[in-house]
């Protein structure tokens, strides 16, 4: 983008959008039409009415998007919603997220938590964090260490899908900060080669399944491979 305007909101009020090269709220600035930016940095309260496009997003305050937003790198401490449909291509979450259709991109990096009304896609999907999400997470490689609460998803679908009981470290050490274990929920989980810790799901379907300890599934289909360990339940299992 070759823009030579930015727009930095300092005080309170409404700002029209347009194209900027660096759009900065510091204080509480709502923007009314669509919005096309090299960077988008809130550090207080925004809001904006319309789409946004963006080279990079990073919320360290408040931010809600009405619309849809669009960028190639987001970073959020704070918390971010999004009313509409989301693509960040690369994104990590260390604060609050939550979008109320659609969310895709190439790499998530979960270590927040993460909301999603609909569907969410991605190429590589890893999260340390908790989710709940109402559609299909599918990404080709999901890898979930689960460190609290509890992560939901209505189903769950990938080529390598690895889910593992996780802690909270205190930084630095290798001290947890809590001895409580995360677990995830699912009704269908599947994918070529999956392995399980603390999860319950209805139905697993996979090439190569291992389920780990603190699993209760109702069936497992696989085709190659079955491993079960012996802290964990399966009510039915199907080689097809």
């Amino acid at each position: 983008m070759n823009q030579a305007e930015n727009l930095i909101i300092n005080g309170t009020g409404s700002y029209p959008g347009g194209d900027y090269q660096k759009v900065s709220i510091r204080g509480e600035g709502t923007i009314a039409n669509d919005v096309n930016c090299s960077a988008f940095h809130v550090y207080g309260t925004g809001e904006t009415l319309e789409n946004i496009r963006a080279g990079s997003v990073k919320i360290m305050g408040e931010a809600e998007f009405k619309g849809n937003i669009a960028a190639d790198k987001t970073l959020v401490m704070g918390s971010m919603t999004v009313d509409r449909q989301a693509k960040l291509t690369k994104m990590k979450i260390l604060g609050e997220l939550s979008v109320g259709e659609h969310l895709s991109g190439d790499t998530a990096d979960i270590k927040g938590s993460l909301t999603v009304d609909g569907d969410v896609e991605y190429e590589s999907f890893v999260s340390s964090g908790a989710f709940e999400i109402k559609g299909l997470l599918t990404a080709e490689a999901i890898k979930l260490s689960l460190s609290f609460s509890t992560s939901k998803a209505e189903e769950i679908g990938g080529g390598k899908i690895t889910v593992k009981r996780g802690a909270w470290l205190i930084p630095f050490t290798n001290i947890p900060l809590s001895k409580k274990e995360g677990f995830l929920s699912a009704k269908t989980i599947e994918g070529d080669e999956i392995y399980l810790e603390n999860t319950t799901a209805e139905v697993v379907r996979g090439n190569v399944v291992k389920i780990g300890p603190g699993c209760h599934i109702g069936l497992v289909e696989y085709s190659t491979e079955l491993k079960q360990s012996a802290d964990s339940t399966i009510k039915e299992s199907i080689k097809r």
